[in-house]
């Protein structure tokens, strides 16, 4: 016998999903483990016979094979059908549930517990599946029997308020869309979802308003009432729902204490009588669980319904009990000072309607406030307001005829319920927050519904758009086990700082995006790396961050330098071997650690929350002070406009104003507005950089927006206008060692040239199959540098080795030496040039300190015309060396054209390439075709590293004097070693002996 166990007072959801679970195990039985809901009894009465239920006291508990629990993950809620669990015997037991939160004490072989808004739907879904494969494989395909997707559906309707309730999901809504395909009946449906009350019911319903208590905090209204009767009363829950709307309450606890025989309710005046204490409890409050609250009763539920049962109890102190602790789970809702935008932008009263309108544009705001002389608030102008005076031609109109002068305000203590309750009241968009007179912020309806819409994502703990990502407070935790004590202690202490003169402080930026990412590849995301255990056990990929901003929103009231410069300098007192650096300008300030024991190389950035304003395209932006979103908004892309508080009150919360998460999720590169690259094309090798580098895509809406600035001409035509770009000079030169530099500049490379983005360097430049045949060959021959470069490194490390076994052996043969006979050690033939990154080390090359990055830069440059490659590199202000090169490159590239043709032995083509530089000659190597590139090819890799068979020391040893003669003496030996005239000591002795004989 397989069975299916409901809970006990079982609802709809747990006889739908038992009866859905027969349906995918036929022959499978229903026990209804002790009673059922009133409303579950009464449909129970006309279709009991419809289903396959069987009495708890008809089974035979030796013939059960298996067992499944619906709805349920504790054993208590099984009453007496408990023990069979216990069975020795049985093959298997499952449960399903949707209750995250309950504690699972059930020794099941098989569980899906599932965050939906009903069990029923979990069932449901594999029916689906189950009549899918059927049909796929040439089944016979059966419908469910209406009586079958009736009941399935009403416990999905009851269980999700009809799809209204917090739990509810997509899941939910198309598994009742399949089983209305299913013929599920409305008539039956709207019967039982909505059941009136019974006339006990209503009666109590008069006698619960009557002696109503309740109190307001924070607020919320919390209501509590406890009922006295001489039987349990069935249906109390729908008392409770229809009491909390009449009361319009946020939260209610409904009591019920009632007199109950122990046995079995038969002869009360005969049996022992005990009293039970029910409670019924519904929240609206964002942030409270009545789940927990009961846990301690043996009660249960969900976080905004659940109940409990319990006896022998003072049940009006219990219920007083339970009603204080659930006014201490209410959170302190945010104050207006948590919530407003400061520094305001404000203007005079005298400013004329063009000017406000100006101001308007530059920030981005849909309003202005108006100050007096003396700082006192005197209006506020909407931009509705300045478009309409502007319509009818009074842009030199003063704005305070206007203006709104009669306004609502608030302090910076206004709870968030009142702030909100202004704003609907009055149809209110934005409310200044005036302290001692003074205006120090402004609400905007915006900030409250992104308030209201993040605390709906902290009370239901996940967002289903972002299964891999924290909604806040787990953030925190992230934070402490992502990243090592010594520097949480650091942030920590700085947020206290901050706290202190009434700052708040945020973490932003990449540091926030890692974390995330960290977060994402330890829960399995996209290209998740193995999940290891960090120190604190949480399973989060610690992350080294070796480069940290911070944002101080705040007023800094000491001087003009801001308050993350006064926050770093704090700092700096408490940590001595930081070096602070400030850059009062832009109100930021860094503090810098090299090498530190506990911090190693880190840089931690302070700066002081900005908003920026670009004067024209790719200009240097204008910053001012500033809110956090503000801040955030100038910022490249949505995943980098992300912030974590640091600091009470509300630590760990994220602030995600530009759907940052949802593009981490969906591994995109997004842009915060339509004329971000306009005002800033190093935008777009950012987008590149970050694109390649994380693995992400660029949002198909981003990469138009990139096509549009580089096909306008914009940057070039505000060049000709303005005579500067400072965003395409050391700006792009950053970005473009960034990539270079990088080990997929190859990716990044290729993906700018499909944008046309190297347009940017100059609008000639694009990336076709010449140029990257170019590059290409660069990367070979700095491939074959490190390559020879690790190898001679390894082979000098041996020979050292060897020389030193042998020093002193080899001392003492040099002294029985003479010098007809003299066998001399050969000079090692690759000497390394010390400071170059280039391919061959070569002892006739000089000394240059060029990075691969750059070069490959000069390559890019090199490309365009003559005539353009000094001013695109003066621009980008590199080297006075590169910008020499790139200057003598043509004229180098024909002379040696001609000089090439003239060298037939190899003697003549060292002599002649060894006057160039290295660089200069890879760079005309590259420009050459391919017979004088061979030759080019063939000096650096072979022939520049060919010496004279003898040296200066051997020269004299054989009896010649030093002198300028000398250096004609090893070119004539070098010359005949090089065209193979001279094959080993005695033969080069020989030679000399021939050409440069001793009197």
């Amino acid at each position: 016998m397989d069975l299916v166990l409901c809970h006990t007072t079982a609802d709809f959801d747990s006889l739908g999903a038992a009866v859905g679970l027969c349906v995918l195990r036929p022959g499978s039985r229903i026990v209804l483990t002790g009673g059922c809901h009133p409303t579950v009894r009464d449909f129970l009465a006309l279709h009991r016979d419809e289903y396959p239920l069987i009495e708890r006291r008809s089974v035979n508990p030796q013939q059960i094979r298996s067992i499944t629990i619906v709805d349920a993950s504790g054993r208590d809620r099984l009453g007496k059908a408990a023990e069979w669990l216990d069975l020795p015997h049985l093959n298997e037991i499952a449960v399903f549930d949707h209750h995250l939160q309950a504690d699972l004490d059930i020794p099941a072989t098989v569980t899906q517990i599932e965050a939906v808004g009903a069990t029923t739907t979990l069932i449901v879904e594999k029916l689906r599946e189950k009549l899918k494969n059927s049909a796929e494989n040439g089944d016979t395909v059966s419908r469910l029997l209406p009586s079958e997707a009736t009941v399935m559906a009403l416990g999905i309707h009851v269980d999700t308020g009809s799809l209204t309730f917090d739990g509810a999901t997509a899941r939910d809504a198309m598994a009742l869309a399949w089983l209305m395909e299913q013929g599920a009946s409305l008539r039956v449906i709207s019967e039982y979802v909505e059941p009136g009350l019974s006339p006990q019911l209503q009666d109590l319903l008069r006698e619960a308003l009557e002696n109503l208590r309740s109190q307001t905090l924070h607020g919320y209204t919390v209501a509590w009432v406890l009922l006295s009767t001489e039987a349990y009363v069935p249906g109390l829950s729908a008392l409770a729902s229809r009491l909390l709307d009449l009361t319009e309450t946020d939260a209610l606890l409904l009591g019920n204490v009632y007199k109950f025989s122990e046995n079995d309710n038969r002869n009360i005046a005969q049996s022992p009588v005990s009293n039970r204490l029910a409670i019924i409890g519904r929240s609206r409050i964002e942030g409270t669980n009545l789940s927990e609250l009961f846990k301690p009763f043996g009660g249960g539920g969900h976080a905004r319904a659940a109940s409990l049962a319990t006896r022998d109890v003072d049940a009006l102190l219990t219920l007083n009990q339970l009603a204080d602790e659930l006014k201490a789970q209410i959170p302190h809702p945010p104050t207006a000072r948590e919530l407003m935008s400061s520094p305001v932008r404000s203007i005079r009263p005298e400013i004329s309607v063009g000017e406000a309108h100006r101001i308007l544009l530059r920030y981005g705001h849909s309003g202005l406030s108006v100050v007096d002389t003396g700082d006192l608030l005197a209006g506020i102008i909407s931009r509705r307001d300045i478009d309409i005076a502007l319509h009818h031609g009074f842009s030199h109109a003063p704005v305070k005829g206007y203006m709104t002068p009669q306004l609502k305000t608030i302090a910076p203590d206004t709870l968030l319920p009142e702030i909100e309750a202004l704003m609907v009241t009055y149809d209110i968009g934005r409310l200044p927050v005036l302290e001692n007179g003074q205006l120090v912020g402004i609400v905007t309806r915006t900030d409250v519904l992104r308030e209201l819409h993040q605390q709906k994502a902290r009370d239901s703990g996940s967002n289903a758009e972002l299964s891999n990502y924290p909604v806040s407070e787990s953030v925190e935790q992230l934070l402490r086990s992502g990243i090592s004590s010594e520097l949480w202690q650091l942030l920590s202490i700085a947020a206290n700082i901050a706290q202190q003169r009434g700052w708040q402080l945020y973490i932003v930026g990449g540091a926030v995006r890692d974390l995330l990412l960290a977060l994402n590849d330890t829960k399995g995301g996209q290209d998740a790396h193995p999940t290891t255990l960090n120190s604190c056990g949480t399973g989060i990929l610690p992350v080294t961050l070796t480069d940290i901003d911070l944002v101080v929103d705040g007023n800094c009231g000491t001087d003009d330098s801001g308050a993350g410069v006064e926050l770093a300098s704090a700092l700096q007192k408490l940590y001595p071997n930081s070096r602070l650096d400030v850059h009062g300008q832009f109100q930021t300030a860094a503090l810098l650690w090299h090498k530190d024991s506990a911090f190693g190389s880190l840089w931690l950035d302070i700066a002081t929350a900005r908003t920026e304003f670009y004067p024209y395209p790719a200009a240097n932006p204008e910053v001012e002070a500033s809110s956090i979103r503000q801040d955030l908004y100038r910022r490249d892309f949505t995943i980098n406009a992300l912030a974590v508080r640091l600091g009470v009150p509300r630590s760990g919360e994220l602030l995600d104003f530009f759907g940052g998460l949802l593009d981490l999720e969906s591994r995109q590169i997004r842009v915060l507005h339509a004329n971000s690259f306009i005002e800033d094309p190093t935008r777009i090798y950012r987008a590149v950089r970050f694109a390649v580098r994380l693995g992400f895509s660029i949002e198909s809406q981003t990469e138009g927006y990139i096509r549009h600035a580089l096909e306008s001409g914009i940057y070039y035509r505000i060049q000709g206008e303005n005579g500067r770009t400072p965003a395409l000079e050391t700006r792009l030169k950053s970005e473009l060692k960034y990539i270079l530099q990088a080990p997929y500049w190859q990716v990044a490379l290729q993906m700018l040239g499909d944008l046309q983005a190297l347009r940017c360097i100059h609008p000639t430049l694009d990336l076709d199959r010449p140029l990257w045949r170019r590059l290409r060959l660069l990367d070979r021959c700095l491939n074959g540098r490190k390559k020879s470069e690790g190898s001679r490194k390894k082979e000098e490390g041996s020979r050292k080795k060897e020389e030193g076994r042998g020093k002193k052996e080899e001392g003492r043969r040099k002294k029985e030496q003479t010098i007809p006979n003299a066998q001399f050690l050969m000079p090692d033939a690759q000497f390394p040039i010390p400071n170059s990154q280039f391919p061959m080390p070569n002892s006739q090359f000089p000394i240059i300190n060029i990075p691969d990055w750059l070069m490959r830069l000069e390559v890019l440059i090199a490309y365009l015309a003559p005539e353009y490659r000094v001013k695109v590199a003066t621009n980008l202000q590199l080297p006075a060396d590169s910008i020499k090169r790139l200057e003598v490159l043509e004229a180098g590239n024909q002379e040696l054209a001609k000089d090439l043709l003239k060298c037939n032995l190899p003697s003549q083509l060292v002599f002649m390439l060894r006057n160039y530089e290295l660089p200069l000659l890879i760079a005309i190597a590259l420009q050459s075709p391919r017979s004088a590139r061979r030759q080019i090819w063939q000096y650096i890799t072979r022939l520049a590293n060919v010496e004279p068979p003898l040296n200066g020391n051997d020269l004299k040893a054989l009896g010649y004097k030093p002198g300028p003669g000398f250096k004609v003496m090893l070119d004539d030996l070098l010359a005949a070693a090089l065209d193979g005239d001279l094959g080993d000591r005695a033969s080069a002795i020989s030679f000399l002996a021939q050409r440069y004989p001793q009197s």
